[in-house]
């Protein structure tokens, strides 16, 4: 993989996917196909919208159909999404055993900051690094991504950081980075000097492993460095 200047602190020798916007769309299928090719056996994906589980039963029927007509239409016969929604569901040994039981977690949109304090510490969120810990792959989408800093960034307020799981040390991951205003990414770097900013373009995901990182997808990678940022591309 790519020389990335990141430290990652991973539970196993799987691949953790850092997506910047638009899972389950079209223009993801690639990377996602990508993935699908890592894996040593036959796929066995969950999805979880577990960050949008504030929004309403609508909504989240909406990821769990989405995400299962996307995956369908790679050629996964395995796929389900999973109802966990909230702290409840979250420490529901059932929902967890079929977790470990799968190859390939994704966890979709929403809230970081829900998505984060309903996962922590629990059974759930163990299953998902144990997916890792067996080689397996854990792809996070916007709010999905985010958590797995360091630090969180607020929604409303960027300058705000909350915790984080830390397979990213030292780092916050701030996706939708292509929609942000230049001003703003100046600002964040400035107000958080001491922690590395890890910007994710839309379409495009950071994929990390034990032996490094590097950029699948159509968009950039940016992390700061300093006063500046590098940036990096998808190089085959």
């Amino acid at each position: 993989m790519s020389q990335i200047p990141l430290e990652v602190n991973l539970p196993g020798a799987g691949f953790l996917a850092l997506v910047g916007s638009g899972e389950y769309l079209p223009a993801m299928e690639e990377v996602d196909r990508w993935l699908l090719q890592q894996l040593s056996g036959p796929a066995r994906v969950v999805t979880l919208a577990t960050a949008a589980g504030s929004e309403g039963s609508q909504r989240l029927r909406y990821w769990d159909e989405l995400g299962v007509r996307h995956f369908s239409s790679l050629g996964v016969d395995s796929v389900e999404p999973l109802p966990v929604v909230d702290r409840k569901s979250a420490e529901d040994e059932r929902l967890a055993d079929l977790i470990r039981q799968a190859n390939f977690v994704y966890l979709s949109g929403g809230k970081p900051g829900y998505l984060y304090h309903t996962l922590a510490g629990s059974p759930v969120w163990q299953a998902i690094c144990s997916v890792l810990e067996q080689g397996g792959v854990v792809a996070g989408c916007s709010a999905g991504a985010m958590i797995f800093g360091e630090q969180i960034p607020g929604i409303r307020n960027l300058v705000q950081l909350g915790p984080g799981f830390g397979l990213l040390p030292g780092s916050f991951i701030v996706p939708h980075f292509d929609e942000i205003p230049q001003v703003l990414r100046n600002g964040l770097r400035a107000v958080h000097p001491q922690s590395r900013l890890i910007g994710i373009e839309g379409y495009t995901a950071l994929v990390c492993t034990r032996q490094g990182c590097q950029v699948r997808g159509r968009g950039q990678v940016y992390i700061s460095k300093g006063d500046t940022f590098l940036h990096y591309r998808q190089e085959d």
